[in-house]
C-alpha cells in the first residue's frame, strides 16, 4: 500500500536518504521508486533514514550533494544518527561560471508595488526612522545606560513595563508566610500591558542604544572592523542620526569610525554628535552636551516622513537560526523563491553565515558572476575554516545540540538545507566582514553562524529587513532592522506564538506551495517595510547586537 505523501520525502533524485515528516515507527512499511521495505529502527520526525544499504565510508546524499558518509554499516530502512554517519562534504575549486536563471513568473504583478519607506539623501530607502547611542568603546557604556534611563521614557520611546505585578505577587506571598513550596506552585497571572508611552516625535521609531563589549583590548583588526561596522550602522537608511561617546583612548578611535563612515557615504549628511569623555571632563558636562546634542538632532530627523519606494530599494537578510530538519524543506526555499523574486525585481538579498554553506561551496562559487567572486568566496571558505580548525573546531563543529536533537547531525546537511535562503539567482558580489553592500542581487557576505552576530552584521551591510527561519524557536531581533520570524513547522509556530510571525509548515502539511508561502510573506514584508505592520522582534525590543570577534584579546 503507497504511504501518504505527508509521512516521507525524498528531497533531491540523487539522494540516497528520505526524510520523515512524521514519527516512523519500527517496522513502518516504506514504498519508494517501486520497492517495499520495512524501518528496521524508529525515526523521528525531522530525521532521516537509508533507502539502501550503506557499507562504511560509503557517501550520504541529500539536496544533491555530498553531506556525509558512513561511519559504519547501515542496514536499509535505517535512521541515521551521530553514532552512525560523520560529516563529509566535497572539494571545490574553480568552476565554469553557471549564472543562468529564471526569474520567477509571479515578480512581474510587483513590479509596480511600492512601500512607504523613508528615502535618504544618499539614494537608499529606510523601512524605519531610528536614532542611534553608540559607545566607541566598552568604557562609555554605564554612561549609554545613564542616557537610555533619561531618554527613553521621557521622549516616549520606553516599551511598556511587564512583570512587576508579578513580582509584587511574590513579595506579598513571602511577607505573608508562604513557604517556598507554597510559593513554587503559586499561580502568577500575567499582567496586561501597559499604554505605550504617546511619542514626542512622532516620525521617529526609536533611540537605540548600542552596548558592546569591544573597542579596546583586542587586535586592531578588530577594532577597525568595530568601526567598520558602527559606521555600517550609522549609515544605514533606517537611520536617521547618531550620537557617538568616545573615552578618547582606545583603539577604536573616532578618526577611524569617520573615516569608515566615508568609505560607505562620501557625501555623508546626517546629523552626527562625536563626543569625547576625556577632552570634556566631567561625565556630568558629557552628559549635558549629549542630551542637548541628541534632543535637537531628533527635532531635525523628526522632519522625515514616510514616501513611496519601488522594492527595488529593499535590501532583505537571509537569516536561519535554532534550525530544524524542516528548515531546508518549508522555510528556507521559501526564503530562496521570494529572494528570487526580489532579485527579479533589482532589489538586494544577503546570503551570510559561512560555516553553514560547507558543501555547497562549489554551487555557489559557480553562481558568481565572475571568476575574481568566486576566488574571493572560495579563499573566504577556507581561510575561515582553517582559523577554525586551528582553533579547535572546524566547520564541522557547527551544529549545535538543538541541530542535532532535530535532524541536522552533520554541518553539510544543515549547510546544504541553509543554502535554500539564496534562490537559484547568480551571486552578484562577494563580501567580507564587514563591508556594505552595494549591488543589487544575491550578495555572499562573510560572517559566523551564530545567529545574532550575523544579523548585526548583515544590517551592518545594509538589509533593511531580515526573514529569520527558525525551527526550534529563537527571540532574535535587532536595534534598526525589523526582523520578520519565520517558523519552519506549524508545531512551534502554534508553541511559541509570541516570537514568530509567519508558517511556513503549511508546506510539511500539504496546504500550501513554496510560491505560495513566499508571496505571502512578501505581501507581509512590504506592509512591514511601510511601518503598518510589527514584527513581533520589533513589538518586545528584541534589540540583539553583538559584534563578531575575529582576533584575540592582547
Amino acid at each position: 500500500m503507497p504511504a501518504d505523501k505527508h509521512t516521507y520525502l525524498q528531497i533531491h533524485p540523487a539522494d540516497n536518504v528520505l526524510v520523515a515528516l512524521t514519527n516512523l515507527a519500527a517496522g513502518t512499511p516504506i514504498v519508494f521508486n517501486g520497492q517495499t521495505f520495512n524501518l528496521l529502527t524508529p525515526v523521528e520526525v525531522k530525521h532521516k533514514f537509508t533507502i539502501t544499504a550503506l557499507e562504511p565510508e560509503a557517501p550520504i546524499h541529500m539536496y544533491g550533494v555530498l553531506v556525509g558518509k558512513a561511519s559504519q554499516y547501515i542496514a536499509r530502512g535505517t535512521a541515521l544518527t551521530v553514532d552512525n554517519i560523520k560529516h563529509a562534504s566535497d572539494d571545490f575549486k574553480l568552476g565554469k561560471r553557471k549564472t543562468e536563471w529564471t526569474v520567477p513568473a509571479v515578480t512581474e504583478s510587483y513590479r509596480d508595488k511600492t512601500f512607504m519607506g523613508f528615502h535618504r539623501a544618499d539614494g537608499s530607502v529606510g523601512t524605519a526612522n531610528y536614532w542611534l547611542v553608540i559607545p566607541l568603546v566598552f568604557c562609555e557604556n554605564r554612561n549609554i545606560n545613564v542616557l537610555k534611563e533619561a531618554l527613553s521614557a521621557k521622549l516616549g520611546f520606553a516599551k511598556p513595563r511587564g512583570y512587576e505585578s508579578e513580582v509584587d505577587s511574590l513579595v506579598e506571598m513571602y511577607q505573608s508566610g508562604k513557604t517556598a513550596a507554597e510559593i513554587l506552585n503559586a499561580d502568577l497571572q500575567l499582567s496586561p500591558e501597559g499604554q505605550s508611552p504617546k511619542k514626542l516625535f512622532e516620525n521617529i521609531d526609536g533611540i537605540k542604544f548600542l552596548n558592546h563589549d569591544m573597542g579596546c583590548g583586542g587586535t586592531r583588526t578588530d577594532s577597525d572592523a568595530l568601526c567598520g561596522l558602527l559606521a555600517g550602522y550609522i549609515t544605514h537608511p533606517n537611520v536617521a542620526g547618531a550620537t557617538v561617546l568616545s573615552l578618547g583612548c582606545q583603539h577604536a578611535q573616532a578618526t577611524i569610525l569617520q573615516t569608515e563612515i566615508q568609505k560607505r557615504d562620501p557625501n555623508f549628511s546626517k546629523p552626527l554628535v562625536m563626543l569625547e569623555q576625556q577632552k570634556i571632563g566631567t561625565e556630568s558636562k558629557l552628559l549635558h552636551e549629549a542630551l542637548k546634542q541628541t534632543f535637537t538632532g531628533l527635532m531635525e530627523a523628526n522632519k522625515q516622513q514616510r514616501q513611496p519606494a519601488p522594492l527595488s530599494k529593499l535590501c532583505i537578510g537571509l537569516e536561519c537560526g535554532g534550525s530544524d530538519g524542516f528548515s531546508g524543506i518549508s522555510a528556507n526555499p521559501t526564503l530562496g523563491y521570494l529572494s528570487d523574486i526580489l532579485v527579479g525585481l533589482g532589489g538586494s538579498v544577503v546570503l551570510a553565515e559561512f560555516p553553514e554553506l560547507c558543501g555547497v561551496e562549489q554551487e555557489l562559487s559557480d553562481r558568481c558572476v565572475d571568476e575574481t567572486e568566486a576566488m574571493k568566496f572560495m579563499d573566504l571558505m577556507r581561510t575561515y575554516n582553517a582559523r577554525a580548525e586551528a582553533g579547535g573546531s572546524g566547520f564541522y563543529a557547527n551544529p549545535s545540540p538543538g541541530n542535532i536533537r532535530d535532524g541536522l547531525i552533520t554541518d553539510a546537511i544543515k549547510s546544504a538545507g541553509a543554502a535554500k535562503k539564496g534562490g537559484t539567482s547568480p551571486v552578484t558580489d562577494v563580501l567580507d566582514y564587514p563591508e556594505k553592500i552595494t549591488k543589487p542581487g544575491l550578495n555572499l557576505l562573510c560572517t559566523p553562524g551564530s545567529d545574532v552576530e550575523s544579523t548585526t552584521a548583515e544590517v551592518a551591510s545594509g538589509a533593511n529587513v531580515v526573514l529569520f527561519t527558525t525551527g526550534l524557536g529563537t527571540p532574535t531581533g535587532n536595534p534598526v532592522a525589523p526582523v520578520i520570524k519565520v517558523a519552519t513547522n506549524t508545531a512551534v509556530f502554534n508553541r511559541m506564538p509570541d516570537i514568530m510571525d509567519i508558517n511556513c509548515g503549511t508546506i510539511i502539511e500539504g496546504e500550501e506551495t513554496i510560491e505560495q508561502s513566499a508571496t505571502r510573506m512578501l505581501d507581509y514584508v512590504i506592509e512591514v517595510a511601510s511601518g503598518r505592520k510589527q514584527p513581533k522582534a520589533v513589538i518586545l525590543g528584541q534589540d540583539d547586537f553583538i559584534p563578531w570577534k575575529r582576533g584575540v584579546s592582547l
